[in-house]
């Protein structure tokens, strides 16, 4: 009788380590997810913005500077494509913010507000925005549930023979990056 103790306890801890492995390849796989969806929408807006910086040009002949800067950042952004979580984070930091100056600056042109095809942008990219966000908030999640498996015991048993490992935020390493953006036209 005793052997059939000791053989039942075997295969429930060998389903329950089976379970504790399927459970790590699953928030690995979310995790995987949720990083395509941010890429989508870093993607998106990348590709947004040339058709806004277009239509806004021909209104801020002397705002050439700012544009430059999107210009600049929004190549910077789409180089870093294959770059790690918080690499990419700091860029599509600093992108957000130059693009959170222009709309801000672009309100003092009322002409431009009115013009049909930079409402039509502005909205795409605002709503982009928010799917970076939803996006990001979805990545961090599953990268918090599977670093809690990866370091809880005992699925990091199951993490550290299998190699599991931790993955990165995507988080904005500058506070100024998180600030809004002000603008002044004195």
């Amino acid at each position: 009788m005793s052997t059939w103790v000791v053989l039942a306890i075997l295969v429930a801890v060998g389903l329950y380590a089976v379970s504790l492995y399927n459970s790590l390849v699953k928030n690995r796989q979310m995790v995987g997810e949720g990083w395509s969806g941010i890429d989508v929408q870093l993607k998106r807006r990348a590709d947004l913005i040339p058709n806004l910086l277009e239509t806004v040009k021909g209104y801020m002949k002397h705002e050439r500077e700012l544009l430059e800067e999107v210009t600049r950042l929004r190549s910077r952004a789409v180089g870093a494509s294959n770059a790690a979580p918080h690499q990419r984070a700091s860029i599509e930091g600093a992108l957000s913010g130059a693009l959170g100056r222009l709309m801000a600056v672009a309100e003092n042109y009322p002409d431009l507000k009115a013009n049909e095809n930079f409402k039509e942008f502005q909205d795409a990219l605002e709503e982009t925005e928010n799917e970076i966000s939803l996006s990001r908030r979805y990545y961090n999640g599953a990268v918090r549930n599977l670093n809690v498996s990866v370091e809880s015991f005992p699925s990091n048993l199951i993490a550290d023979r299998f190699g599991f490992q931790k993955a990165e935020y995507f988080e904005l390493e500058d506070e100024a990056d998180r600030a809004v953006p002000k603008v002044s036209f004195e």
